[in-house]
């Protein structure tokens, strides 16, 4: 695949070669890369950066990090937060249809009908469930705190990835916690859009 063809389906080539880590593109310790192919072709649509044990060390210290804020943010403000990136699905869907379509081979309706609608369930569902959610109850003499527990380490396999990535970070980052999220190295263009939003 030509670099215009990546970038018609709005995943730069150059911010494939890098890596999420703290609110920003960086390049990765070790600048191995891995290549994307598309199983019904057998094209190679991409190259995405593989990174290492060190990579994912500065991952998890940087959630830490973030850890202490996020953790402190109201259920109303993540509820707007999680909103905003249902919103951006929705508005983004074609683009992650198409990625969809590129790193797994699934056909281009499937991605639109299914894929896409149904990973953006799941961050509505997130979303909607803070407005309810009881954090805090109490039963009888026993009171109950359901608070964040930290950084969790989330790992998508390579079919449906869209899905598997809202179905973990949604809820984790809705209970308050950060996350460091690992997508299959046979799919990882879905991650790489979902990391733009």
């Amino acid at each position: 695949m030509t670099s215009q063809s990546l970038n018609s389906h709005h995943v730069d080539p150059d911010t494939a070669l890098k890596l999420y880590i703290d609110g920003r593109w960086s390049a990765p310790l070790d600048p191995v890369s891995i290549a994307v192919i598309n199983p019904a072709t057998e094209e190679v649509v991409a190259h995405v950066a593989s990174g290492s044990a060190a990579d994912v060390d500065r991952a998890v210290a940087a959630a830490r990090t973030a850890f202490a804020g996020w953790s402190g943010t109201s259920p109303h403000a993540r509820a707007q937060i999680i909103g905003r990136i249902h919103e951006l699905i929705i508005e983004r869907k074609e683009q992650l249809a198409q990625a969809i379509s590129l790193e797994m081979g699934a056909s281009i309706s499937s991605a639109r009908a299914m894929q896409v609608p149904l990973a953006a369930e799941h961050v509505r569902v997130a979303r909607d469930l803070l407005a309810t959610y009881r954090f805090h109850t109490v039963e009888g003499s026993t009171a109950i705190e359901r608070e964040p527990i930290g950084v969790c380490g989330l790992i998508t396999p390579w079919n449906w990835p869209l899905y598997q990535i809202t179905a973990k970070v949604a809820p984790a980052i809705a209970a308050g916690c950060t996350v460091v999220l690992k997508p299959s190295e046979l799919s990882p263009l879905s991650a790489l859009l979902f990391a733009q939003l």
